[in-house]
């Protein structure tokens, strides 16, 4: 059994090795949690480039010491060409190709945002050159390819094969790369020097951007240079709720933050600190389902909706939905968002700044297209949008799409600050829940609530069943107690992809701070 890393001075916690061990590089030499992850972000997009890049959108949720917690929204909005004739009369936006990279990449913009909060509570501590050194480094003399990387490239070869830039970049020689082999990307590398002499923002406001944009109209992408020019991150106070075991936070439309925050203001109502494993699961999976309807009738781009969310967390629903539980029968549900390809990362220095955040290009390896010159894979989340002009996700240019993207955080009472979160869609919110109720509610040991078998209400890649899928090492009396109450369920294998690579990061009252990662990942809980 993997034991979780303490230390006493900093922690990060990634789904790639050297993801954490840029961030903590970073910590030893001086840098704060901000900076750390900034490092950490722009390494994982190198070495985990199936699953986020450059190219994607970022969510932050920013926890310091003492004072309110804020979050940063890095996600694009639709070209100013992603209109409704732009895609023809089709029935929905293609998940692959030109047509499916309709919307502006803002991770960069997260980081250059998180380093102005930086700068504005301690000062810069350290170069720009400094943060995308390692990255920089990786993709120009190689990382090795991991096996999650060499499945997917496998899995998706034909789909992604006629994608342009995708065979020049991610099959070298023409071959599939294998496990463990070196992986360069020398365009992308050249990119990040570029960013390291011109600033965060030439990605949007630069030479760089004028490449972008160019490649972007020979391509057929409908985002525009000035679309580019006018994307700013944007900075937001985090959704909240009041646990009887402290204050949870999380992220603001158009993300899914909210689903996870209702998952556990349902679930406090139902006692959950007595519940055994099958209790548990199907608790969860009851309050997931209640939070998933909130979801689907209410989120879109913020500046489209018309109720606020937190007021709906601090009302009276979740504690009304709670009580239409039944403890013995699973309630019938429709159809999930389906899967989504993301890294979750978290770091915590010695002064307690804590920090959890997102990065994802969506499905695997987004778009499949990759911008010729610059080695950067752009999204497909505009995909999210519909093409029913009625329908609450309905495109329109400009329009941010909803993202299942969101990193949480929490204040216990015990004087606990703890960041969590995870990859994989509408698993995001299920395994947040997971880790929280385990750890916080039922006392489990951090790498134990990380490590323990999962689940996921929903879709798998390539799947159209929205069943119950749990991992094989749950006991055969909880799959047969779940499939008495009602539940669909299917078996995964005991470690599997589709729940999800998790993490944590405790930080103690006395100060130590705690780390635990998944074994379903390649990543690393780092500490010194």
């Amino acid at each position: 059994m993997i034991q979780s890393h303490i230390a006493p001075r900093g922690m990060a916690v990634a789904p790639h090795h050297l993801a954490s061990q840029s961030a903590l590089a970073i910590l030893r030499e001086g840098g704060n949690a901000i900076e750390a992850m900034v490092a950490a972000a722009a390494t994982i997009a190198v070495v985990y480039p199936h699953m986020n890049g450059l190219g994607g959108d970022g969510f932050w949720l920013i926890v310091p010491p003492e004072g309110d917690p804020v979050a940063i929204d890095a996600s694009g909005a639709a070209g100013a060409l992603a209109n409704f004739s732009f895609y023809g009369g089709a029935k929905q936006i293609p998940h692959r190709g030109p047509k499916s990279a309709l919307t502006v990449a803002g991770t960069v913009s997260g980081w250059a945002e998180a380093l102005a909060i930086s700068a504005e509570r301690n000062g810069a501590t350290l170069p720009l050159s400094r943060l995308l050194a390692d990255a920089t480094r990786y993709a120009a003399e190689g990382m090795p390819v991991t096996q999650s990387q060499a499945d997917a490239t496998a899995s998706k070869y034909h789909e992604l094969l006629d994608q342009p830039g995708f065979a020049a970049t991610f099959l070298p020689g023409g071959e599939l790369p294998r496990a463990g082999s070196r992986f360069t990307q020398p365009a992308l590398a050249e990119t990040l020097r570029e960013l390291t002499v011109q600033g965060l923002e030439s990605f949007y406001r630069g030479p760089l951007a004028g490449r972008f944009a160019a490649e972007m109209a020979r391509l057929g992408m409908p985002i525009t240079l000035a679309d580019l020019n006018q994307h700013q991150a944007r900075r937001r106070t985090p959704l909240r709720i009041q646990h009887e075991h402290g204050e949870v936070f999380n992220m603001t439309p158009p993300t899914q933050g909210m689903v996870s925050l209702a998952i556990l203001g349902i679930t406090r109502h139902l006692n959950m600190a007595e519940a055994d494993e099958a209790q548990t699961v199907h608790r969860i999976v009851e309050a997931t389902k209640l939070a998933f309807s909130l979801r689907d009738r209410y989120i879109t781009d913020p500046s489209h909706m018309q109720e606020e969310m937190q007021t709906l967390l601090d009302s009276d629903v979740l504690a009304t939905m709670a009580a239409t539980i039944d403890d013995n029968q699973a309630a019938p549900w429709g159809k999930g968002k389906g899967p989504g390809d993301t890294v979750w990362m978290g770091v915590v220095d010695s002064s307690g700044l804590a920090v959890s955040f997102i990065q994802s290009i969506y499905h695997e390896f987004g778009s499949g297209v990759v911008l010729p010159g610059t080695g950067v894979t752009w999204q497909n989340r505009g995909a999210a949008f519909s093409l029913d002009p009625d329908h609450l996700l309905a495109l329109a240019p400009g329009k941010q799409p909803f993202h299942t993207l969101n990193p949480a955080a929490a204040r216990l009472r015990d004087g606990r600050t703890m960041v969590y979160g995870s990859m994989g869609g509408d698993g995001q919110p299920q395994t947040q829940a997971a880790i929280f109720t385990r750890h916080v509610v039922q006392g489990l040991p951090l790498q134990q609530c990380v490590s323990a078998p999962r689940w996921l209400l929903g879709r798998t890649w390539g799947q159209t069943s929205d069943s119950l899928k749990l991992e094989g090492r749950f006991s055969q009396e909880t799959f047969d107690r779940l499939r008495a109450m009602g539940h669909e369920v299917e078996k995964l294998p005991d470690f599997s992809e589709a729940v999800g690579h998790a993490g944590a990061i405790v930080r103690h009252a006395d100060g130590m701070l705690e780390g635990a990662c998944d074994p379903r990942s390649n990543g690393s809980a780092a500490g010194f």
